[in-house]
């Protein structure tokens, strides 16, 4: 994991440099800063699900940015294995992603994150046994998204994304396992992640000219 953070940490200097040389107008540091992120609220069948993933990034260009994101989503769920019995998931984490804009409103995104899933059962009778496992993963995401009123003089916008776990350890919270009964094995399945958000420009001003 510190090799593939190192070896990422690297990539986002590389195009970090490149990308200031490359702009022909320099802007002001703070102008390129951003934030954002997506939340999540579900509630159905006895099931709740809460999350928010907020961003913090720099435009590196009008092709690139990069950030760090922080990840946070809890589950419950009634039910489980018996009447009015519990299962608590909270998975927490963190890391960094790179975007790459071809055209303004496609890109491409690479994101590597560590993150550690906690998971509690409380059965409602005495026919099974409470349950508390907390495992960790790292997972490398990527995929392409379309945005919405993104342009050069504007980094707010909306997004949506589709990424896939590339790395499928059986402990992220990005993959299912999948029973073989041919070899009597569960084999892990990265599972589709769509994402819809927003990014938002901090101090990039309004009636900017060029």
């Amino acid at each position: 994991m510190k090799r593939t953070l190192l070896i990422l940490s690297l990539l986002s200097v590389s195009l970090f440099s490149f990308a200031q040389d490359d702009e022909e107008e320099k802007r002001p540091f703070k102008e390129n800063l951003f934030t954002g992120g997506n939340v999540t609220v579900s509630f159905f069948n006895g099931t709740t699900i809460l999350g928010a993933s907020p961003i913090f990034g720099y435009k590196l260009a009008n092709w690139a940015d990069a950030g760090i994101v922080a990840n946070f989503i809890y589950s419950g769920q009634r039910d489980y294995q018996e009447f009015d019995d519990k299962v608590r998931q909270t998975v927490y984490g963190g890391g960094v992603f790179t975007r790459l804009y071809p055209v303004n409103f496609i890109f491409l995104q690479g994101q590597l994150e560590h993150n550690f899933t906690k998971l509690k059962y409380i059965p409602a009778t005495s026919s099974f046994l409470p349950y508390n496992e907390t495992v960790d993963a790292t997972s490398f995401l990527v995929g392409a998204g379309y945005t919405q009123g993104r342009n050069p003089d504007n980094n707010t916008f909306y997004y949506v994304s589709l990424l896939f776990d590339v790395m499928k350890n059986e402990n992220s919270p990005y993959v299912d396992r999948v029973y073989n009964p041919g070899t009597g094995q569960y084999s892990v399945r990265a599972v589709p992640i769509i994402r819809a958000g927003i990014n938002i420009a901090l101090f990039q001003g309004r009636n900017r000219r060029d």
